[in-house]
């Protein structure tokens, strides 16, 4: 039985798909570049930096986008431009943005790959999601949605062969998720970051602002000279970090003296970090929520 056949096969049809646009920013290295935008029905959800890496025998895909209908089109970018197998289909957290595409590469001889709490936040998540962007995007984007579980799990670090390429993952301690996972191309020092790493979109706390803030110092030790990041245009290694290394010190400094002062929740959700929106795009959709978060985590320290 076909891996396919395991988890039930979708109801779509497969047809011919116009391919997702992708540019090659190295040798062998494609990158759909996402809108900085939330996830609607008129955008299918392409909002997250997705791509592929090809191989002397094979093929990696790094997230599969937000539908179903952007992982069938990144699939047709990459056979546009080889006809090697897929061997993996890497997700870098469990976010709709970067993994509802998932079911467009379920085939024999596909491994998904994600970090050792993958699995563990898509049982939890995985019907939530489903349901919460069904209402939002609307049911033809959605229904054929299927949280696809990683097959092989990444905890420290693991290494993949692409015929002549090597991937080296590494799974990270809680940070923007508690699942989070980057890719380092070793030829040409590309590394995809997922959402380690934003640039212009507000980063989203859904971890721990001290666990992210550990690990973007760790994350600026690699050996890398460019970064895709899981939003915002792809740019040099390790200055990229500098925006959202300010932002997340900024509210972490603001929440504590808050919390110093006697103010609620409620005060710190409109005052903390309040100097930075005018430097990022989308502040006001997730910067409360980053707030409170923060505030709920410090107020423990």
């Amino acid at each position: 039985m076909t891996a396919l056949a395991l988890l039930g096969a979708p109801t779509f049809v497969w047809a011919q798909q116009q391919a997702l646009p992708v540019d090659e920013i190295a040798p062998g290295v494609f990158v759909h570049s996402g809108k900085t935008a939330l996830m609607t029905r008129e955008n299918a959800g392409a909002i997250a930096n997705i791509g592929f890496i090809i191989g002397e025998s094979a093929v990696a895909v790094i997230d599969t986008g937000g539908s179903v209908r952007e992982g069938q089109q990144l699939l047709a970018a990459i056979r546009a431009r080889t006809d090697r197998p897929i061997r993996y289909v890497i997700n870098t957290h469990g976010h709709p943005d970067h993994m509802f595409g998932n079911i467009a590469f379920v085939q024999d001889g596909t491994s998904f790959v994600g970090h050792r709490n993958l699995p563990r936040a898509l049982t939890t998540r995985g019907p939530f999601y489903i349901e919460a962007f069904r209402r939002i995007m609307g049911g033809e984007l959605i229904d054929d949605v299927r949280m696809v579980p990683p097959t092989i799990l990444v905890d420290g670090i693991t290494t993949l062969d692409l015929g002549s390429r090597t991937l080296t993952l590494r799974a990270w301690p809680a940070a923007h998720t508690d699942n989070d996972l980057t890719v380092l191309d070793e030829q040409t020092r590309i590394l995809f970051a997922g959402d380690l790493v934003f640039l212009s979109h507000t980063p989203v706390l859904d971890g721990s602002l001290r666990g992210w803030l550990d690990v973007i110092d760790e994350l600026a030790t690699l050996p890398a000279q460019r970064v895709v990041p899981g939003h915002g245009v792809v740019s040099e290694w390790p200055a990229a970090l500098a925006d959202q290394r300010r932002y997340l010190q900024t509210l972490a400094s603001d929440v504590r003296a808050l919390i110093a002062s006697g103010k609620s929740i409620t005060a710190a959700a409109g005052a903390a970090a309040a100097a930075e929106r005018s430097r990022w795009q989308l502040f006001d959709d997730f910067h409360a929520r980053n707030a409170t978060a923060a505030f709920s985590e410090i107020e423990w320290e």
